[in-house]
């Protein structure tokens, strides 16, 4: 089974961190709506642009996704 994006994303939480896939991370770990067990990009994609208000750019997801992909896949 493939480990979702979310699980991905909280390896790189750090609370005292100060880059942005940090602060990505860290919000999102307070985020209860989050779609955890995803692994679809459109799924994520589509839920961080209508909820995500603590997202700066949608490019820092972007990031993220591919830094996922390389690690993950």
């Amino acid at each position: 089974m493939k480990e979702s994006f979310y699980r991905y994303l909280m390896t790189k939480r750090n609370p005292d961190g100060h880059d942005e896939l940090a602060g990505f991370a860290n919000a999102a770990f307070f985020d209860q709506s989050f779609p955890k067990h995803s692994t679809d990009y459109h799924e994520i994609s589509h839920y961080l642009e209508l909820n995500a208000s603590y997202l700066t750019s949608m490019s820092i997801f972007d990031d993220a996704w591919q830094s996922y992909l390389e690690e993950v896949f």
